[in-house]
């Protein structure tokens, strides 16, 4: 008899390719470039706009903070149900539903705390959707191009970066400090994504015997956890993007032009994601990692130091290629480490590790910023990404003694 199959894919590397990706990738891609643009329509401008409603530095912070660690659960928990029903397209329908059916409604806000409620809605469909996308995405890559997959879903990402700060920055200088005509707006392309999810995805194809029924921690291989550990290190430094932008407003950078500056970032991400992300399934996803915390040390640290426009542009633009060197390539490198079978899991549990870390993070980074002075959360964070990129090379070394004796061990055998 027949093994039976869940729906529905041809094998990922016989099926028809758009610009070199299956099709699944690339129309995981456009999703995610659509919803992008709305999400950064509205989040390019959502620091100035709490300011303008009497919100601190510190409950910034904290707004970004609550809403992704408190929605972080979902990410493991969306990862590990899909895993197990071998289902990946319903997540994303619930997940970047959510988003479309709530981007708008900040539009019609008059108090922080809701848009901390409206703001932990829309993570709470993020996290739904986030581990069962990139499950999908890692199921369908061929040839073992994980580093490129995903570095086209940050680039797609970043391209919805790029246009949704310039269609805020256009409606800015049309309509000035009309925030709420931007976060209406800002809901169109978002419910563009459903339809692309609805007639351009299909399920990748798992058999049933394979599906991963009980979570347990031994699962999971030793280097899959020392690699958590070191990322959430590094995430205790990297509080929310809202302060680099209030930052870059206090040095000088006028309200309308936030979103341009934040621009160059997307930029610079988008034209390096994909080569990164190939360059580091040649070379290794470790050693890129290790250039990316580094860049990020230096980038903190000039954002410490600086009370230059010019050096705020070039650190974001320097910030932009931090993002393409870690965001995508750490999610390869998950999906590499773990079964096929346990990917949505694996990937939920990176993801929740981020969300859950993001509260203190943020909290930190507020608490310093308002308690102390403006430079003291950006040299924390510097220390952070320092300490993370040394315990990395520690990891690297570690996998090439453990590879050496397995080496060793076998011509004994033989």
């Amino acid at each position: 008899m027949m093994t039976e199959e869940i729906e529905m894919n041809t094998d990922p590397g016989k099926e028809k390719r758009f610009f070199g990706f299956n099709r699944n990738i690339m129309f995981t891609g456009l999703t995610s470039f659509l919803t992008d643009t709305s999400v950064k329509m509205v989040y390019s401008v959502m620091p100035m706009f709490l300011l303008s409603i009497g919100a601190s530095k510190t409950s910034l912070s904290l707004i970004e903070g609550i809403a992704e660690s408190t929605a972080a659960l979902v990410k493991t928990l969306s990862g590990f149900w899909s895993d197990k029903i071998g289902k990946n397209k319903p997540f994303m329908l619930i997940g970047y539903g959510i988003s479309a059916l709530i981007i708008p409604l900040y539009s019609f806000v008059i108090s922080p705390m809701q848009v901390l409620y409206l703001r932990f809605i829309e993570r709470f469909g993020k996290g739904i959707r986030t581990a069962p996308r990139d499950s999908l995405v890692a199921g369908s890559v061929s040839n073992g191009e994980t580093g490129k997959s995903f570095g086209l879903q940050k680039a797609m990402d970043n391209s919805g970066a790029i246009l949704g700060p310039l269609a805020a920055f256009a409606l800015l200088i049309f309509f000035p400090l009309n925030y709420r005509l931007i976060f209406l707006l800002a809901g169109i392309p978002a419910v563009l994504s459903i339809f692309v999810i609805i007639f351009g995805i299909k399920e990748a194809k798992k058999n049933k015997e394979s599906l991963f029924k009980k979570f347990h921690f031994k699962d999971f291989p030793p280097k899959f956890y020392l690699f958590l550990g070191i990322i959430f290190i590094f995430t205790l430094g990297n509080s929310t993007d809202a302060l680099l932008m209030v930052k870059a407003n206090e040095v000088g950078v006028k309200v309308a032009f936030i979103p341009l500056v934040y621009l160059v970032t997307s930029i610079v991400s988008v034209l390096l994601a994909i080569p990164l992300g190939s360059l580091s399934d040649r070379i290794g996803k470790e050693r890129i990692l290790v250039a990316g915390f580094l860049i990020y040390a230096i980038v903190y640290y000039g954002f410490g130091v600086t009370g230059s426009v010019a050096t705020i542009i070039f650190l974001f633009a320097l910030y932009g290629l931090y993002s393409a060197a870690t965001d995508g390539i750490q999610k390869a490198f998950i999906s590499d480490m773990v079964d096929h079978n346990k990917q949505g899991t694996g990937l939920g549990i990176y993801n929740a590790l981020l969300g859950i870390t993001l509260l203190p993070a943020s909290l930190i980074a507020g608490l310093l910023y308002d308690k102390v002075n403006s430079h003291i959360p950006f040299y924390f964070g510097a220390v952070t990404a320092i300490i993370s990129a040394i315990l990395m090379l520690f990891f690297i070394r570690r996998e090439k003694m453990i590879l050496r004796s397995t080496k060793t061990n076998i011509l004994t055998e033989k």
